[in-house]
């Protein structure tokens, strides 16, 4: 299989777009090969079973302790705000440098 060539700064902005063919990247700079980035392919089935199995389980042990998710969920958001703003509802500047 023949790999296709780009350059550094082509491959990086690019990379989610090689990431997903399965055609080898040969990366150049200034013309010269540095590197070939071979893509494998994932186990995107394997991953998506395993995180509807652990929806499900989730699902069955909140029910059980009956757990109200819009509750958890509204604090969850309350106390991300509270920690962003520093507990002043003002937005705390960050530090330029």
């Amino acid at each position: 299989m023949q790999a296709t060539k780009v350059g550094i700064r082509e491959f990086r902005s690019g990379l989610a777009e090689y990431i997903a063919t399965e055609t080898p990247v040969a990366v150049t700079r200034h013309g010269q090969t540095v590197g070939i980035f071979i893509p494998t392919p994932g186990q995107a089935d394997a991953d998506v079973a395993a995180l509807k199995k652990a929806s499900t389980e989730l699902d069955r042990l909140l029910a059980a302790r009956s757990v109200d998710i819009d509750a958890v969920a509204a604090e969850f958001k309350a106390i991300r705000k509270k920690s962003k703003t520093g507990g002043t509802g003002k937005r705390l500047a960050r530090k330029a440098g």
